[in-house]
């Protein structure tokens, strides 16, 4: 099969190999689909950078957790009926050490499969995965409830515009940071009730004056560190940070008392990591929104597989709210 590896960690043209691999097979529980499209995440270009250290996975690597494609074959104790199964599929380095979704054809267990609906693109299909789960992990997941105000941070990013769509379904009211007024644009477009520049704007006092001073009761965090004075003093009584990402600093100090005196509750939210009853739930409600046509997505700039190390190279640059898609076929 065509597939896109690393050998050794390191820059992106520096390090992947695109070129053909033996194709792998199903083991019980497991099936084998052909990847029309991956989806690059943040996790995947750090872990081929060496930044998650983490080390490698296998002696060879094949990048990125999430894709979408058609079941080719099923292993062992999976229904031989899901063959032909247009499907959207995550965590697939976890069925076979090294073996991702930047190949021909990926071997992921039966459970992280979810049928993808008819009218749902394979573009779409492959940036669901860590985006959307980590979405709904950090809204529904995390107690979002109908009439509570929830912030999001970075509103505009992929994680972000899945949080304003899934806070406003369930009857919250939605503020949103962004960098930009293009990035504003893409806020408004998901839901956001109110959308700010952290650049120019006081987070934390225009959060507070929307809510009558109430606060916050739900904050969707994509920078821990950078972001807890403003969401310390932005957060409710009792209220939580869900937070997903820490970019700016790995081992962050935390104001014990200033946290304690809200009450508040600090979830961390890890896509690839969350418990199989989490991520079932979480499948339920995507696939209903998809169904109804409910979900917009990000946009995607998509990537042939000989150009994947220009695809990493996009995403570290910063990708201005587009989703990065590897086509295979």
């Amino acid at each position: 099969m065509r597939a896109a590896w690393y050998e050794r960690m390191g820059k992106a043209d520096d390090v992947l190999i695109v070129g053909t691999l033996d194709r792998p097979e199903p083991g019980p529980g497991q099936v084998c689909v052909r990847v029309i499209a991956s989806g690059v995440n943040p996790h995947d270009v750090k872990a081929r950078a060496g930044l998650t250290g983490l080390g490698m996975r296998a002696a060879c690597v094949i990048p990125h957790f999430d894709g979408a494609g058609i079941i080719d074959s099923c292993g062992p104790c999976v229904d031989p009926a899901r063959i032909g199964q247009r499907v959207w599929m995550f965590r697939v380095e976890q069925a076979r050490a090294g073996g991702g979704t930047a190949a021909e054809f990926a071997i992921c267990n039966a459970n992280h499969t979810i049928p993808l609906p008819d009218d749902v693109s394979f573009i779409v299909g492959a940036g669901l995965g860590v985006p959307a789960l980590t979405a709904h992990a950090a809204t529904i997941g995390a107690g979002c409830a109908p009439g509570q105000t929830v912030l999001v941070q970075g509103g505009a990013g992929a994680v972000g515009q899945y949080a304003v769509q899934f806070a406003r379904w369930v009857g919250a009211r939605v503020v949103a940071t962004v960098s930009s007024k293009s990035k504003a644009e893409i806020a408004l477009a998901m839901g956001a009730d109110l959308v700010l520049n952290y650049r120019t704007d006081d987070v934390a006092e225009a959060v507070l004056d929307f809510t009558g001073g109430h606060g916050a009761n739900l904050i969707v965090e994509v920078d821990f560190a950078a972001n807890q004075a403003a969401d310390v003093k932005a957060l409710s009584r009792n209220g939580t940070i869900a937070s997903y990402s820490s970019p700016s600093e790995g081992m962050p100090v935390l104001p014990y008392m200033s946290f304690a005196l809200k009450g508040a509750t600090l979830r961390f939210i890890q896509g690839m990591f969350l418990t199989e009853h989490t991520r079932a739930i979480a499948a339920r409600d995507i696939t209903v929104l998809l169904e109804r046509g409910l979900l917009t997505h990000p946009e995607a700039t998509v990537f042939s597989l000989a150009d994947i190390a220009a695809a990493h190279s996009a995403l570290e640059a910063g990708t201005e709210g587009r989703k990065i898609i590897v086509t295979l076929s």
